[in-house]
C-alpha cells in the first residue's frame, strides 16, 4: 500500500513510541503522588508539557492535556460559553465536525450561533467576520488549516479583529501542529486546538492551549488535575508520546516543510500532466505542504481509488446508500456537484519516497484515463 492519507491520521514515530515504553512498564506511577515513583511521572509530564509549549511558544501552565482534538474543541467552545454566559458565536461553513456541532449543540441551548460562508479558495473574509460581530458576541472559532483542502485562514487579520473588540479567538490547529509554524503570540489566539495523531504521536491525546486570564468551565469535574481545567488522572504514556512529537516536530520543521512541498508539488504535475482537465481544490499557495485535493472532472473519485487499491487516499464525496454525498466543504466553496464528486484528497508524510509519489501518480492515471474512455 502506498499511504497518501497522513491528514487522516499518521503512524506513530519509532522515537515516540520508545518515549512510551517505561510508563507502560515500571514507570506506572501516578503524577499526583508524592513518593519517587509519583514524582519522577510528575517530572516526564512536566517535561512533555514543556515540549508541547516549547512548539507552539508559550508558557507550560496554558497547555490542558486531553483525550485529543475533539474534546480540546469541545473544551473550548462549551467551556468558554458556559463561562461568559449565553451569547453570539462566530465561526464558520467549512470547521471540522468536531467545531461545528459543539458550536450547533449550543444553539440548541439559547446561544446564537453565526456561520460565516467561505470564497471559492475556501477562505474566510476577516471583514465578513467584522460584520458579523455583535455586542453579545462571546467567541469566534476559524481553523487553522482545513484538514481536506489544507487552506491555511488568514489568521493574524481576524486576530487583529478579535482583539480590537475584545472577544476571544479560538483555532482549531489539529492539522497544522507539525506542518507549518504554529505560534500563539504571532497568531494571536486565545485558545489553539493540538491533535496527537496528526503528527506521528497515538490517537487518543491532544491539547489545549489556553492563554493566561482567558476562563473555561471545565466539562469533565473531578480532582485538581490539568490546573482544575480537566479532572481525571493523566494519561501519562500518551502525553509522553504527544511531548516527544512536539520535540521532533519542533526540531525538524524546516526540514519536513520542504520535504512535504516537494513531494505534494510532484503528485500535482505527474497528475496534471497525465490528466489536462485536473482541477486543484484550495489555495494554489496559502496551504499546508503535504495536502493535495484535486477534481478529475467527469470522473467518480470513488470509482477512482477503488481501482487503485494500492493507495490509501481521502474522497471528496462519501457514498451513502448507492449515492455520492459532497462534501461539505467543497460545497461550500461553491464547486458544482459534478466537479466535487470527482475529488481526492492526497496528503503525503514523512515516510513518504518520491518513488511512492510517482507509482501512486502512475496507478492513478491509468485508472482515470480507463474510466474517461468508458464515458
Amino acid at each position: 500500500m502506498i499511504y497518501l492519507d497522513y491528514n487522516a491520521t499518521t503512524p506513530v514515530a519509532p522515537e515516540v513510541a520508545a518515549a512510551m515504553q517505561p510508563f507502560l512498564g515500571p514507570e506506572f506511577g501516578n503524577p499526583s503522588c508524592d513518593y519517587p515513583l509519583g514524582l519522577r511521572a510528575r517530572d516526564a509530564m512536566h517535561q512533555a508539557r514543556s515540549e508541547v509549549a516549547a512548539t507552539l511558544n508559550c508558557a507550560p501552565d496554558e497547555i490542558v492535556f486531553t483525550s485529543g482534538a475533539t474534546e480540546a474543541n469541545n473544551l473550548v467552545l462549551k467551556g468558554a460559553a458556559l463561562s461568559r454566559g449565553r451569547g453570539r458565536i462566530i465561526t464558520a461553513i467549512t470547521e471540522h465536525p468536531a467545531v461545528l456541532n459543539p458550536c450547533l449543540f449550543l444553539d440548541s441551548l439559547g446561544f446564537k450561533l453565526t456561520i460565516l460562508p467561505v470564497d471559492s479558495q475556501g477562505l474566510v473574509d476577516p471583514d465578513a467576520v467584522r460584520r458579523a460581530l455583535t455586542p453579545d458576541t462571546i467567541l469566534i472559532s476559524i481553523m487553522h488549516s482545513n484538514n481536506e483542502t489544507g487552506a491555511l485562514a488568514p489568521l493574524m487579520e481576524i486576530a487583529n479583529i478579535a482583539r480590537a473588540a475584545e472577544i476571544p479567538l479560538h483555532t482549531d490547529a489539529a492539522q497544522s501542529v507539525g506542518k507549518v509554524k504554529v505560534d500563539v503570540d504571532e497568531l494571536q489566539v486565545d485558545f489553539l486546538t493540538v491533535a496527537g495523531h496528526k503528527f506521528y504521536a497515538p490517537k487518543g491525546v491532544g491539547a489545549l492551549y489556553v492563554r493566561r486570564g482567558r476562563e473555561l468551565t471545565p466539562l469533565l469535574h473531578g480532582a485538581s488535575q490539568e490546573g482544575g481545567r480537566r479532572g481525571g488522572t493523566e494519561n501519562l504514556p500518551y502525553i509522553t508520546a504527544l511531548g516527544t512529537a512536539c520535540r521532533l516536530a519542533r526540531e525538524g520543521l524546516e526540514t519536513n516543510y520542504a520535504h512535504l512541498k516537494s513531494l505534494r508539488d510532484l503528485l500535482f504535475e505527474a497528475l496534471r500532466a497525465g490528466f489536462p482537465s485536473l482541477i486543484l481544490n484550495g489555495p494554489g499557495a496559502a496551504r499546508l505542504p503535504n495536502t493535495l485535493n484535486v477534481a478529475f472532472p467527469g470522473i467518480s473519485g470513488a470509482e477512482l481509488m477503488a481501482g487503485v487499491p494500492e493507495v490509501a487516499a481521502s474522497l471528496g464525496a462519501a457514498c451513502h446508500a448507492g449515492r455520492e454525498a459532497v462534501s461539505p466543504v467543497l460545497a461550500a466553496m461553491g464547486l458544482a456537484p459534478e466537479v466535487a464528486r470527482g475529488a481526492v484528497r492526497f496528503s503525503v508524510g514523512r515516510p513518504t519516497t518520491r518513488v511512492e509519489v510517482a507509482e501512486a501518480a502512475a496507478l492513478i492515471l491509468q485508472q482515470a484515463r480507463a474510466l474517461a474512455r468508458k464515458k
